[in-house]
């Protein structure tokens, strides 16, 4: 920089030393005022030339720093978890083979086969008999069989879910192996910005998925409680009607008894002829 401004100095002492023939040479202030003026200009520019190539070597080597992965990532942090197994039981007699399928398989057909094999199947009251029962005694039987009934589609449902979960865990498995792959790999292409956010996304619906599954577990579950919630309302219930039948049939009840000893009582003779 300082040679260019010896240069032009130079230059200008030299326009002002030219001998001259005819006349005397003119120094025009204003020329050099203005050279003066556009020198400092392109000072400026280089000087801020030099300041925009320094923050972009800057910004390039940030964005490779940030680029490159730690080289041992993966043994640091990378963990081994639980998979799920298909389910194996004992078949001695042949029956639980449709209910294990379920569980591996989530086929609504194998978990419905699986329940008529395995659990003690209610015989169907018998018509004329149940014709001839009381009103209460026909809304026990028939809550015991909506109990059964209940128990039978709650079951056989878990089934599915539980068999749709095991069996997806595959997929889920390896799909999840991959994200963890590209999380710790060194290839600058899985660790761009783009890329990263791909991960983080993708992690993000696993999870959704793998919440999904669990509601739905859960979901099972709570059906299973709701049976057994209603059997117990049902004992319940049962007692509280017994009790109330008590209570208002109890004289005429015990009218019947008493009638019914004192009757056996006077047709008994105590005369010694046996009369």
């Amino acid at each position: 920089m300082k040679a260019v401004r010896y240069c032009f100095f130079f230059f200008a002492l030299c326009l002002a030393v030219t001998p001259c023939y005819a006349q005397w040479a003119v120094f025009d202030a204003s020329n050099l005022a203005e050279a003066v003026k556009e020198f400092k200009q392109l000072e400026q520019v280089y000087t801020t030339a030099n300041q925009t190539r320094d923050q972009i070597v800057q910004a390039y080597n940030l964005a490779h720093y940030m680029s490159q992965m730690p080289q041992n990532l993966a043994q640091r942090y990378k963990a081994q978890f639980a998979m799920w197994t298909n389910l194996n039981a004992p078949n001695t007699y042949g029956n639980t083979s449709a209910w294990v399928n379920a569980l591996n398989t989530g086929l609504s057909q194998q978990s419905l086969a699986g329940y008529l094999a395995a659990v003690v199947q209610v015989n169907p009251y018998p018509r004329s008999d149940f014709g001839q029962l009381d009103p209460n005694t026909q809304a026990t039987i028939q809550n015991q069989y909506a109990t059964s009934d209940l128990a039978q589609g709650m079951t056989t449902g878990a089934l599915t879910t539980l068999g749709q979960v095991r069996s997806h865990s595959e997929s889920l498995t390896q799909q999840i192996s991959n994200l963890e792959g590209d999380s710790y790999s060194n290839d600058p292409t899985q660790q761009s910005e783009m890329a990263v956010l791909a991960k983080v996304n993708a992690a993000n619906l696993i999870q959704l998925h793998s919440q999904q599954d669990t509601n739905q577990l859960l979901s099972a579950g709570i059906q299973q409680q709701m049976v057994a919630q209603k059997q117990a309302i049902d004992a319940q219930n049962r007692t509280m009607n017994q009790a109330i039948y008590f209570l208002q049939n109890f004289a005429g009840t015990m009218q019947k008894i008493n009638n019914g000893v004192s009757h056996s009582i006077q047709s008994i003779s105590f005369s010694t002829g046996g009369h």
